[in-house]
């Protein structure tokens, strides 16, 4: 199991950075990979990157926000996740949220089963 604990985020201006964090802990953490996903009003929840650590170390993005969104492990914290987001804009207005599932070589394939509570970012115009 997983327990999942998000901080960051708030109120950022258009065109600014922030960085969220997700601390994640847990009897099976060290074989989990870690995603970001957020959800808006009225839409459904989306999935934004992912990260694991086990067998491999790799990254998975959504098309729509590479190159503005960077997911990261911070190496002496063990699995904190971050998301770094640059160049916000409006519309990445959203609870996000980060979860954990078991990891594999197929990134891309990891069911998420774990949830934190979410963290809100608004950004102004």
């Amino acid at each position: 199991q997983v327990a999942l604990v998000e901080s960051g985020g708030g109120l950022v201006q258009a065109g600014g950075s922030t960085r969220l964090s997700c601390a994640a802990s847990g009897r099976t953490v060290g074989r989990s990979a870690v995603g970001w996903f957020r959800q808006a009003p009225g839409q459904e929840r989306k999935f934004l990157a992912a990260i694991s650590w086990w067998p491999t170390n790799s990254t998975y993005y959504a098309e729509s926000v590479k190159g503005r969104f960077t997911i990261s492990r911070e190496d002496n914290v063990k699995y904190t996740v971050y998301l770094w987001m640059n160049n916000l804009e409006p519309e990445d207005t959203a609870v996000y949220y980060c979860a954990a599932g078991p990891s594999s070589l197929r990134l891309h394939s990891t069911r998420f089963g774990y949830w934190g509570q979410g963290t809100q970012v608004t950004v102004s115009s």
